[in-house]
């Protein structure tokens, strides 16, 4: 008899010590994760809340980007549409109003378009006031090719910065989004990609800087 009990004992023991492994967790990444979530979503639910008057929304903003290859900076807007449609899909769901790329390329000559980027005062005035636009909102693509020793891999660090001015120059708002990639040499669409992972984030923050600053001075 107590053999038996023993027997019992000794092959009870490891399901014991299962049972007590499996009660024994640290600490959950997912309810980590969900936390981040909720923190995120408050601040974009708060940042959106921003009271923004009616007549702002019916000003004009001009979405351009351009992308900065070892310092020399390329602006052609055709090889951005995807870029530029994703924040102007952004901000019009927010009821702001934008131009569409059409509207810009047949009003707006592409060294005006560059002037915007090399911070040529009074050409990108120029175009401004030939488009009529009240705002203009520059993305600028900056990007870093580096090797990455431990995963023995070419890296490629892309950063974008965004920038809403007024058509005096005058800066209102300004954001950015950061990302890295092994994905080699396609750099427009690691930058699309970026985009469109960050442009609710980004959309938010420009929208709550400009209804609370594009109207005053």
């Amino acid at each position: 008899m107590l053999r038996t009990l023993l027997a019992l004992l000794l092959l009870g023991l490891p399901l014991a010590h299962t049972s007590l492994a499996q009660s024994f967790k640290f600490p959950d990444e997912d309810s980590v994760n969900a936390a981040d979530d909720a923190a995120r979503k408050a601040k974009l639910q708060a940042l959106l809340a921003t009271p923004c008057r009616q007549q702002l929304k019916h000003q004009k903003i001009m979405v351009l980007i351009a992308e900065n290859r070892n310092g020399v900076i390329h602006a052609n807007q055709s090889s951005y549409n995807a870029h530029i449609n994703a924040i102007n899909d952004g901000l019009k769901a927010l009821g702001l109003t934008t131009y569409t790329q059409e509207q810009i390329r047949r009003q707006v000559a592409q060294a005006e378009i560059d002037a915007y980027f090399k911070n040529d005062a009074d050409a990108a005035l120029s175009a401004s006031k030939r488009l009529a636009a009240n705002y203009v909102l520059r993305g600028l693509i900056d990007t870093h090719s580096s090797r990455n020793l431990v995963a023995n891999l070419n890296q490629i660090d892309i950063h974008m910065a965004f920038t809403l001015s007024g058509a005096d120059g005058r800066v209102i708002s300004q954001t950015s989004a950061s990302n890295a990639s092994y994905a080699g040499s396609d750099v427009t669409g690691m930058a699309l990609t970026l985009v469109r992972e960050s442009a609710e984030d980004v959309v938010a923050t420009l929208y709550s800087d400009y209804c609370k600053s594009a109207g005053k001075r």
